[in-house]
């Protein structure tokens, strides 16, 4: 049976004290709603850009209309709003709609908490930020980012920092059989930000990573006008400190190198909270395997209620990597299974 995994919002809601009674009033359907992007959330205040990419974009502040309960507006949603969007200092809009989210980036507290936590909305593209050393690497971190990331329909890119302290080839030679593209930074090379760069023009890319792994300070490499705080890591427990103490979605540069023509900018990047755990209560097996085409393929011949696991029993994946072509072609695929089983077992 599913887990049923709910909102956090859900923890909160209480039941009408009218019962069931419809409502008599009716609702406006705001026909004169302005489109906006949500790029900062502080202290029940929301940051919104309008007119996003156009002739006429601005910034301004709203907060959420009560009609839209306790139902979570986070960064990257698209909203409608109404009221004052002209953006003059001391003005208050409304939001009286949320869009329909192209994707949804959720995590839980830990593997049984019943709730689950949207972390941005409606971005394309996970980064997942790892230093190669100071502090070291954590495999099952970037296990638990890549299933969540898979489950929400986004693409994931593995950003290594610290090159010049070790080489990147051994987690380059994990993730990129299942398709996880990997870029690499060095300390000593600045130029380098522009490959990282070159991954994100034209796309909404969230930055995820543990604290002290440079996450930071890449973002205010990107972003030079985004004036992220940045920390050391700490030489006895080899972990960072929070610098990011909120999500905040920041136009991307182009960059001085770019071939892009336009008006200076082409694309968002998400800084979240550094994060010590990322919770999976909420992904199903399923959701998982339809993200390996050829894995979920050659799973439709496993026996009912097959785990996929490394010991599952009559596991057609295991015949799959069996019935390669070429001894080559066989390696491929087990390094495919092999990865998938290691994301699957780390849900668990």
């Amino acid at each position: 049976m599913a887990r049923r995994v709910r909102d956090e919002h859900e923890r909160f809601a209480r039941p009408s004290k009218h019962g069931s009674r419809p409502r008599s009033k009716q609702r406006p359907d705001h026909a004169d709603a302005v489109p906006a992007l949500v790029t900062g959330i502080d202290r029940g205040r929301y940051t919104l850009v309008v007119d996003d990419g156009g002739p006429d974009e601005r910034e301004i502040l709203a907060m959420k209309a009560r009609e839209l309960g306790r139902t979570r507006t986070v960064v990257g949603d698209r909203v409608d709003v109404v009221g004052d969007t002209t953006g003059h200092e001391g003005t208050l809009a409304r939001i009286v709609r949320i869009t329909d989210r192209t994707s949804t980036l959720r995590r839980t507290a830990d593997d049984t908490d019943p709730y689950e936590r949207i972390v941005v909305a409606n971005a394309d593209q996970l980064v997942v930020v790892t230093a190669l050393a100071q502090p070291e690497p954590r495999t099952g971190m970037i296990d638990r980012c890549v299933v969540a990331a898979y489950d929400a329909g986004m693409d994931v890119l593995l950003c290594l920092t610290k090159a010049d302290l070790a080489s990147p080839d051994e987690l380059r030679g994990l993730y990129e059989p299942i398709g996880v593209s990997v870029v690499v930074t060095r300390r000593d090379s600045p130029e380098t930000v522009e490959d990282v760069r070159s991954h994100l023009l034209g796309r909404t890319s969230v930055l995820v990573g543990h604290s002290g792994v440079g996450k930071s300070t890449l973002i205010n490499a990107l972003v030079p006008d985004a004036l992220r705080a940045t920390g050391d890591v700490n030489d006895v427990t080899g972990r960072g400190r929070h610098t990011s103490t909120s999500a905040v979605a920041l136009r991307l540069p182009v960059g001085p190198d770019s071939s892009v023509d336009d008006d200076g900018h082409d694309g968002w990047v998400i800084d979240t909270p550094g994060v010590r755990s990322f919770g999976l209560a909420h992904v199903e097996t399923d959701h998982l395997l339809a993200a390996f085409e050829d894995l979920d393929s050659a799973a439709a011949e496993c026996p009912r209620g097959c785990t996929h696991a490394e010991d599952a029993p009559d596991c057609a994946l295991d015949d799959w990597v069996a019935a390669a072509d070429g001894e080559t072609e066989r390696e491929a695929r087990a390094a495919r299974l092999a990865s998938f089983r290691r994301l699957l077992a780390s849900r668990d």
